[in-house]
C-alpha cells in the first residue's frame, strides 16, 4: 500500500479483528515480496492498484502477481484497492476482491487483545543477511502514547513523520503513536525535491500547521543540495514549528546547521532501531531537555539502561568505542521475538553478554 489513508486504515481494521498485520514498503520487487509472503503465511493481502513516484507508476498489483506467482503460500484472498484517478488493475477472479466490496460486508465486534499478543510483523534485514521478521506486542502502544509527549513535546496539535508505513517509523509515528495521543498525522505521498519542487516540505508545514516534523537527515541533504540558498523554503511560513527530529542515519553537522537555519528550529538527534520501536536515545523535550551537545543522539530515555562494552562485556572507558548494550528488563514493547525463530531471537540478542541484550 502507498502511504494513503487506506492503508492505515486497513492496519487499525487488521488490529480489530485481533489479527496480526505485516505491512511491506512498497519499493520491494517481487522476489522480495514473494519471500516474506512465505515467511508470514498470511490469510489475506490487502494491495493498492498502484503507488505514486515521480514520474512513473508503479503498478503495486503487478508486482503483487508476479510475487504470488512465485510463491509456495497463497492466501485466501485479496483485497485490492482501486485508485481509480491513477490507475485501474484488472482483478482476479475468485482470489480478489475490490475494497469496495469489503466495505460492503456486515461489521464485526472488535476483539479484545493481551498487551503480549503480537500486534504486527515488521521484516527487516538490518546487519544480518536474512530478512527478520520482528514481533511486536501490542502492549507498546502504551510507550508510544508516552513517547508522543515525553520525546516529542507534544499533548496536541499536528505531527508529521516523514517516512513510509512499510518502514518502523511509520508503524510507530504515522500510524499509532500520533492516533493513540490524539495528535494530527500528516501523510505525503512525495519527495523532498521533486513533487514538483524544494518547497513541498514548507507549503506542507504552512498548509497543515505542523508543530513537529521527523524526517532523515538526507532529505536534508536532498534539500541543501538542490536548493542550497533555501529560496523555496522562503516562499512559506513556518511559525508552527517548534521542533524537528531525524533519525535513520548520522546526521553530520553541516547538514544539520543547515537545517536548523533554514527551518529556525533546533534539529534533534535521537537513536533507535526496528527491534525497539522507539527511541533508545533522545532529548525528551517534554522533560525540559530543548538541545543535545553536537554530535549527539540524545540521552538515554527512560526505561533504557545503555552502557558501551568491549568484547569481553568490560565496560569501556570514555572515549573508548564498543558494543551497545541494554541492561534487561527491556521496556515494555521492545520486540518480543522474531516470528517463527524464537531460538534464533535469542541467540541473536541475548547471549552475547549475561543479563544484556544488544
Amino acid at each position: 500500500m502507498p502511504l494513503i489513508p487506506e492503508a492505515i486504515i486497513a492496519m487499525l481494521a487488521t488490529n480489530r479483528l485481533g489479527a496480526i498485520h505485516s505491512v511491506v514498503f512498497g519499493g520491494f520487487a517481487a522476489r522480495e515480496l514473494m519471500t516474506r509472503i512465505e515467511h508470514a503465511e498470511p490469510t489475506v493481502i490487502i494491495a493498492a492498484s498502484c503507488g505514486v513516484e515521480p514520474n512513473k507508476i508503479v503498478r503495486y498489483k503487478d508486482i503483487l502477481d508476479e510475487a504470488l506467482c512465485q510463491s509456495s503460500h497463497q492466501p485466501r484472498c485479496c483485497i485490492i484497492y482501486q485508485r481509480r484517478r491513477v490507475l485501474e488493475c484488472t482483478l482476479e477472479p475468485g482470489r480478489d476482491i475490490s475494497w469496495q466490496e469489503a466495505l460492503e460486508n456486515e461489521p464485526v465486534p472488535c476483539i479484545s487483545i493481551e498487551a503480549n499478543e503480537p500486534l504486527y510483523i515488521l521484516y527487516t534485514s538490518g546487519t544480518t543477511a536474512d530478512p527478520k521478521g520482528i514481533q511486536r506486542p501490542c502492549g507498546h502502544a502504551a510507550v508510544l502514547c508516552w513517547t508522543m509527549h515525553a520525546i516529542y513535546g507534544l499533548n496536541r496539535g499536528v505531527w508529521w513523520a516523514a517516512s513510509d508505513l512499510g518502514w518502523v517509523v511509520g508503524h510507530s509515528y504515522i500510524c499509532y503513536g500520533p492516533l493513540l495521543a490524539g495528535l494530527t498525522s500528516v501523510l505525503y505521498e512525495g519527495k523532498p525535491d521533486r513533487t514538483p519542487d524544494p518547497g513541498q516540505y514548507f507549503r506542507i508545514i504552512e498548509q497543515h500547521r505542523v508543530n513537529a516534523l521527523f524526517t532523515i537527515p538526507t532529505a536534508f541533504r536532498v534539500l541543501k543540495r538542490v536548493d542550497p540558498a533555501a529560496k523555496f523554503a522562503r516562499r512559506y511560513c513556518g511559525k508552527s514549528l517548534k521542533s524537528v527530529f531525524v533519525a535513520g542515519e548520522h546526521c553530520d553537522q553541516d547538514t544539520r546547521q543547515w537545517a536548523e537555519k533554514v527551518f529556525g528550529v533546533p534539529i534533534l538527534n535521537h537513536w533507535w532501531q526496528t527491534e525497539t520501536g522507539s527511541a533508545i536515545t533522545a532529548a525528551c523535550t517534554g522533560y525540559g531537555v530543548k538541545a543535545v551537545p553536537p554530535h549527539s543522539a540524545g540521552y538515554p530515555v527512560p526505561g533504557y539502561d545503555i552502557r558501551t562494552l568491549r568484547e569481553d562485556g568490560v565496560e569501556c572507558e570514555v572515549g573508548e568505542v564498543g558494543r551497545l548494550a541494554a541492561k534487561l528488563p527491556l521496556p515494555p514493547g521492545f520486540a518480543s521475538t522474531l516470528w517463527q525463530a524464537d531460538e534464533r531471537f535469542k541467540k541473536t540478542y541475548f547471549e552475547a553478554y549475561p543479563v544484556r541484550q544488544i
